[in-house]
């Protein structure tokens, strides 16, 4: 949300707020606004990186690479695999614990131009796409990506999102049951709203396969949902016709809820960073950002060792 400021200045705006731990984008569609994969060939720029952030006194919760490394498309496949790839080391560079991605979405065959996500079982062929695409793409890929990830010491948390193959909770542990305990999740609960998924119960499905969170939220609009429908593809800047809308904290649900969605992420074992994330068309990035701030500090209770709130 602050891709458009020099590192030093987004940093300095976010410590005016009272933050200290961000998560930074790699490349595919986060971008790279801040964190250059080439560090990896350049010491010398590695180490500048990692001296602003100490000058700023900021840590760094998660790496984000956000792609679709099972498209059909190789070319597209391939680019994001390897920033996927690389992102891994750098976290393992940075001592960053946490690398945040899609799942990903194939095509229905071997000669699919497009992804093609599934979501009901019939007619029969599209149950049979569904079993060609975890079989031949999905396992074989993550299998690799996570022995990968395991050998550097860093976790994939994968982000639940309709439209590709992890977008629950049922899905997001079927991938964990096939790649082992590398592999997680970065929850964030206004994915789940808009497919009428109770968050805090969904966390206490996950448990400790709960790697990351983002802070966003959604609110429903009731009298457009008979027409629409919770599966609704008009553009998000459609307000006035949408069935739901992605919106900053406390937009969409009130503090009572956030309070207890924190509490169950406790429960589950999840102490760490709440990363917010601005995708609300109806306030600006900089309005938004400062509105969840103020509002989960307000409500997110105290460690030990001293106040929990974060980006």
């Amino acid at each position: 949300m602050l891709a458009s400021l020099p590192l030093a200045q987004a940093l300095e705006t976010l410590r005016s707020l009272g933050i200290s731990t961000i998560e930074l984008g790699t490349g595919n569609w986060p971008g790279d606004a801040h964190c250059k994969l080439s560090m990896l060939d350049n010491p010398g720029e590695l180490e500048a990186f990692q001296e602003t952030l100490t000058r700023y006194g900021v840590t760094i919760s998660a790496l984000s690479c956000h792609g679709n490394p099972l498209h059909p498309d190789t070319a597209v496949a391939e680019q994001a695999r390897r920033i996927s790839h690389k992102t891994v080391l750098l976290a393992e560079r940075l001592n960053v614990p946490v690398v945040i991605d899609f799942s990903g979405c194939p095509g229905d065959s071997p000669t699919a131009v497009h992804p093609n996500w599934v979501t009901c079982p019939w007619p029969p062929e599209f149950r049979s796409i569904l079993d060609w695409q975890w079989k031949e793409i999905v396992a074989p890929y993550w299998r690799r990506h996570a022995q990968h990830a395991a050998d550097h010491g860093v976790r994939i948390a994968i982000e639940m999102h309709p439209g590709f193959v992890v977008y629950n909770p049922e899905t997001m542990l079927r991938l964990r049951e096939l790649t082992g305990e590398t592999v997680g999740c970065n929850f964030d609960p206004s994915h789940l709203f808009w497919q009428q998924i109770d968050p805090i119960a969904a966390v206490n499905v996950l448990g400790d396969a709960v790697f990351h969170v983002h802070a966003k939220d959604t609110q429903m609009f009731p009298a457009n949902l008979p027409r629409t429908g919770v599966l609704d593809a008009k553009p998000y800047d459609c307000e006035r016709e949408r069935g739901w809308l992605f919106r900053t904290c406390g937009y969409g649900h009130d503090a009572l809820w956030w309070k207890q969605f924190v509490s169950a992420l406790r429960l589950a074992g999840y102490d760490g960073t709440l990363s917010i994330e601005h995708e609300d068309s109806l306030l600006a990035p900089a309005e938004g950002l400062e509105k969840a701030v103020h509002f989960l500090q307000a409500l997110v209770p105290e460690r030990p060792s001293g106040p929990a709130w974060w980006v």
